[in-house]
């Protein structure tokens, strides 16, 4: 069951908005039903907020997403459709019944504090539940604990007035966290913050979910802010929605231009991960293979190495072409003394911003690997570099990508019949005619040996 369901949602201010309902509904614009004197600010919202996600309602001024929060926990009644929590239609609700929504299921934190002057960083922690009729020990008890979370400590007896800006927003999100709610809904809350301070609040936000899984409805305006916080985003425009996805969605598959144009600036290095630019870890070989079984696995795939990882998928490390080669003309019959075990590693949700002074130390791809140091996939560095283009420029990238590795396979093709080359260090995608030569004159020397043996 959804923690938070918003159906069909319209919010329009004026005598005429029944009338105005049915005219949007219908699809007009809202600068279209203007003679009507009404001011549509929400239209035909819909979406789910699933138990711990993070969803981020973005938007420019105007776009709808301050009345939309606010009709989330009753503070403004629909003009029509419903608002769910936990199952429950709370646009149904009496008067007290919303309070007590609103006392025990969510908390809001507002953009500018929202701090008694007069009480104490402690006593405005616990307000919620004072409101609630939580005895004074008890609260006191719960506020102290969600100000040492947000890293209060020793400021409880302050007042308002002697924190910095960050530091009073941060007594906001303790007073949400005292209470205890499992939904909290976060209205701008950083926007008033100097930039360094936002990353920092943002940063603590992430760490704090980490840890107590809260459902969160964050509104900003900030695409940046939006794309580092949710788990998924709703993008609205004039009071419409106008995309729901996760940031690598948004970002990889714009709907529509207005999306496209929102996201064009945006860092994609510090949006994508690992996990969303990573490729299938081919090829594999186990640690009991030898070295001819690994030399050609290396020559199906076309590539100058390979990692080698256990049955449970957990990586061992990687080998290249040149040093198995080599074994297989000595007619070794053992990897271990082939593998490197110090490849680099990633985690699958390290930001590609991050990825690109291993990559430069590596000669092997990237290893994407799990908390259980299961192999989940491979970043070459050309993947790398071409994540850094928008989509419509990836794909034309891929298109000429394509041709150069048509172009490669035909060196490769002829070097090797030609038996000549070396083998190579390096960590190319595809092989070049070079070392396919060597590939082949490893392979052709055991080959005969053998013959040599059988007549």
């Amino acid at each position: 069951m959804p923690a938070v369901r918003a159906d069909k949602l319209y919010k329009v201010f004026g005598k005429k908005a029944g009338k105005a309902v049915e005219l949007l509904s219908d699809g007009r614009h809202r600068d279209e039903i203007a003679d009507l004197n009404v001011t549509a600010a929400v239209i035909d919202v819909s979406f789910e907020v699933e138990p711990g996600e993070i969803f981020v309602v973005m938007g420019l001024s105007g776009s709808g997403k301050s009345t939309l929060i606010r009709m989330l926990n009753g503070l403004l009644a629909p003009t029509s459709g419903r608002v769910e929590v936990d199952g429950t239609d709370i646009t149904a609700l009496p008067k007290q019944g919303l309070r007590k929504l609103r006392s025990e299921k969510i908390s809001m934190v507002f953009q500018h504090f929202a701090l008694f002057p007069h009480r104490t960083v402690k006593e405005n922690a616990a307000y919620g539940l004072e409101v609630r009729g939580v005895p004074r020990e008890a609260r006191e008890a719960k506020a102290v604990e969600a100000l040492e979370l947000v890293g209060l400590a020793g400021w409880e007896d302050k007042v308002p007035g002697q924190l910095s800006g960050g530091m009073q927003q941060r007594v906001g999100l303790a007073r949400a966290l005292a209470a205890d709610t499992d939904i909290i809904l976060m209205d701008e809350a950083f926007s008033a913050l100097d930039p360094l301070i936002r990353r920092d609040m943002q940063t603590q936000l992430l760490e704090l979910q980490e840890t107590l899984g809260k459902t969160i409805i964050f509104i900003t305006h900030d695409l940046n802010e939006a794309m580092r916080l949710g788990d998924r985003i709703c993008v609205l425009r004039d009071g419409r929605t106008a995309q729901i996805g996760t940031a690598e969605e948004i970002l990889n598959d714009p709907a529509n231009d207005y999306v496209a144009q929102f996201v064009e600036d945006v860092d994609r290095t510090r949006v994508l991960t690992a996990s969303s630019v990573m490729e299938a870890p081919i090829p594999v070989v186990a640690p009991d293979n030898g070295p001819r079984a690994a030399l050609r696995t290396m020559r199906e795939n076309q590539t100058s190495y390979a990692f080698v990882q256990r049955r449970d998928r957990r990586l061992v490390g990687g080998i290249k072409e040149s040093a198995v080669g080599k074994a297989v003309r000595e007619n070794a019959k053992d990897l271990s003394a082939l593998v490197d075990a110090g490849i680099e590693r990633v985690s699958p949700d390290t930001a590609i911003a991050d990825l690109f002074a291993q990559a430069a130390e590596s000669t092997f791809p990237l290893a994407v690997v799990d908390g259980d140091e299961r192999l989940v996939g491979v970043i070459p560095r050309g993947t790398l570099l071409a994540a850094l283009a928008p989509p419509e420029e990836n794909g034309a990238d891929d298109a000429a990508d394509g041709g150069a590795e048509g172009e490669e396979a035909d060196g490769a093709e002829d070097a090797e019949s030609a038996g000549d080359g070396a083998g190579s260090d390096g960590d190319g995608d595809r092989k070049d005619g070079a070392e396919k030569g060597a590939e082949g004159a490893a392979d052709e020397e055991p080959a005969a040996a053998e013959e040599g043996g059988s007549k």
